[in-house]
């Protein structure tokens, strides 16, 4: 006999019980954890809203916001890093991949190796170290670190992990050299022997960012083993990856009238970007079939 109240399948109500379960404990570890969970979040947020006032500046109001975008990069980075790891592995991190890039572009200004022969504008991006504007190693941890981040969920293979690492660095470099020399940020003295549509920036650079990125991930696939995850998940330095990736795309491609850089930039992230979006994909439709 039908008493009136709704059927109830157990599979559906096994699905939502365990929803409801994950969501408590995600709440409980925000409660125990305090602002801290929250930081790398709020950081991120105001680096998009920095990202996006990009286009809309000139001159020292542009000089200014790019300053403010590589320190919230690095910072939401370094927060992240903090959160789920600890604090000695995120300083770990910025003395890798910060140190050594400091120390390629000082070589690379001086002596053109490995990137090419270049130089850096003075007096625009504050204080320098041998020509090399301060920022600039900075944003290396802020770019690298999503990249490495999403490259440890595409594959567990420590060799692969390193290779995805240091294509999703050039990726990233295809978006950011030809935006910051369009600025007038740094200029190369060969100004003809790159791809179509960006000849202004020779593949000796990108050669050179794959060489210095393969090396951070050598040192960064050790540095990881001393600190296992402690906190948290991988949500925000995801969204940071598919905003510099889609963000990065639509800006060249319509507000910064840099066509070519659009296309290359999407495409060399995209080796990266596209198996993330199937996986993400992937986990909505499970969560979707295990709660029907």
């Amino acid at each position: 006999m039908n008493s009136g109240a709704p059927d109830r399948h157990p599979a559906t109500e096994a699905g939502r019980d365990g929803l409801a379960t994950t969501a408590s404990r995600a709440i409980q570890q925000i409660r125990r954890a305090g602002f801290a969970a929250l930081i790398p979040g709020v950081l991120a947020t105001v680096w998009l809203l920095a990202q996006i006032a990009y286009p809309l500046t000139s001159g020292a109001a542009r000089d200014r916001v790019t300053v403010a975008v590589v320190l919230l990069s690095a910072a939401t980075a370094l927060a992240h890093a903090t959160y789920t790891r600890g604090p000695r592995y995120a300083l770990g991190f910025l003395v890798i991949v910060s140190g050594l890039g400091l120390l390629a572009e000082i070589i690379g200004t001086a002596t053109g190796m490995p990137f090419g022969c270049y130089d850096y504008a003075t007096d625009r991006l504050g204080l320098a170290v041998a020509g090399v504007p301060l920022v600039v190693p900075l944003a290396w941890t802020g770019g690298v670190y999503p990249i490495w981040v999403v490259a440890g969920l595409l594959t567990e293979r420590a060799w692969a992990r390193i290779a995805l690492t240091a294509v999703g660095a050039v990726g990233w470099d295809l978006f950011l050299d030809p935006q910051m020399v369009a600025d007038g940020q740094w200029q190369w003295c060969v100004t003809d022997a790159g791809l179509p549509g960006v000849e202004h920036i020779p593949l000796t650079n990108y050669l050179g960012w794959l060489i210095v990125a393969l090396v951070m991930a050598v040192l960064l696939t050790g540095w990881e083993r001393t600190a296992p995850q402690r906190h948290g998940g991988v949500a925000v330095p995801v969204a940071v990856f598919l905003w510099t990736w889609l963000g990065s795309a639509l800006a060249h491609a319509v507000f910064l009238d840099l066509p070519a850089s659009a296309w290359y930039g999407a495409a060399g992230m995209a080796l990266l970007g596209v198996p993330l979006l199937v996986r993400l994909v992937r986990g909505v439709s499970t969560v979707r079939s295990n709660t029907a």
